[in-house]
């Protein structure tokens, strides 16, 4: 009897201590908040070394900088001139039989002869010349560097400012040479670049 007693007593002690083990497997508050603690403070260790990476790489751009000759800290791509291409015109733009678009192209070139992009504000004038009785100015229009910057035309053989205006109302001198003049003011140095072309109407590209 003892010892049925005593298998009981085991039988039930391995049940209640098999329940504990169970039980242990659920984490305290204390051990939820210190794996808490342990992810920040890795996340933490992250960021400080992505922050330090950071540091390392300015500090090498401010070295590589501060040793360049002071010619070469001004800006490479210094603006010599701007030019009116021939292709600038005017445009059938929706094969209606009328050029009701006029087009610009701009090149702003650089002490080595290159095209490059240039920021800046232009301004395009249209101007009959040959009208000495009445007003000569055609038309004006202003293209801000914001804008300016999204009008780049790349091509394999040339690279130039493509601006797009409609034609000034009531242009009925397509039939004659008119003069295109452009102002472009720099937007790095404030220097300002000028340039014309005639252009002849009669004349389809």
């Amino acid at each position: 009897m003892v010892c049925a007693c005593g298998l009981a007593i085991f039988g039930l002690g391995f049940v209640f201590v098999a329940g504990c083990g169970i039980g242990s497997e659920r984490k305290t508050p204390a051990e939820i908040k210190t794996q808490q603690i342990a992810r920040e403070k890795t996340e933490l260790m992250r960021d400080l070394q992505q922050t330090r990476a950071e540091n390392v790489q300015l500090a090498e751009q401010i070295q590589a900088l501060s040793i360049l000759p002071p010619d070469k800290q001004a800006n490479p791509y210094q603006l010599k001139r701007i030019k009116v291409t021939r292709y600038s015109n005017f445009y059938d733009k929706d094969d209606d039989g009328r050029r009701e678009k006029l087009i610009v192209y701009i090149e702003p070139i650089d002490t080595e002869g290159d095209a490059i992009k240039a920021a800046g504000t232009v301004d395009v004038q249209l101007w009959n010349l040959n009208n000495l009785n009445g007003e000569a100015m055609l038309g004006q229009w202003r293209v801000e560097p914001n804008e300016l910057r999204r009008l780049w035309y790349d091509t394999l053989v040339s690279a130039s400012y493509r601006l797009t205006f409609d034609a000034p109302e009531g242009l009925d001198v397509l039939a004659e040479p008119l003069t295109i003049k452009v102002t472009f003011t720099d937007y790095l140095t404030g220097e300002i670049l000028r340039d014309q072309y005639a252009i002849d109407p009669r004349i389809h590209h």
